[in-house]
């Protein structure tokens, strides 16, 4: 059963006999949790979350490790990060100022799916290239 919640549908799921609980769907067009996907689903996000899983990081760091990204990216990147509560920003009262970023608990808790991803895509870049050969070949 779809209802409306919070101004978007939600499914219905039952915890226990006497208490349903609503839980958002993405499917639906204004659903918070869609930017929630989208913001996973951006390349660059993936790529910072990866780096940032194996230690702290300066913004520096980050920029030379990640071929291709521009500063005003990567600043828009880990704003976006820090804004959902996935990364820590710390900057240290030196000359010239310090600003060190690393994952938050809930960053932790998103990035083994990130992971997996990205053993997908190693593991599987042979065959999809392949695939966008034939494709273009049509």
């Amino acid at each position: 059963m779809t209802l409306k919640c919070c101004g978007y549908p939600v499914d219905t799921v039952q915890v226990s006999q006497s208490t349903p609980v609503r839980a958002p769907s993405p499917y639906a067009a204004d659903c918070p949790t869609r930017t929630v996907l989208d913001r996973v689903g951006d390349r660059w996000t993936v790529l910072v979350l990866l780096l940032l899983e194996r230690r702290t990081h300066r913004f520096t760091e980050l920029q030379r490790s990640i071929e291709g990204i521009s500063p005003k990216v990567l600043t828009q990147t880990l704003r976006a990060l820090e804004r959902d509560g996935l990364v820590t920003r710390v900057v240290h009262p030196e000359v010239p100022p310090r600003v060190e970023y690393s994952l938050t608990a809930l960053g932790r808790t998103l990035v083994s799916a990130v992971a997996a991803l990205d053993v997908w895509a190693r593991s599987h870049i042979d065959e999809v290239e392949q695939a966008r050969a034939a494709y273009d070949a049509r």
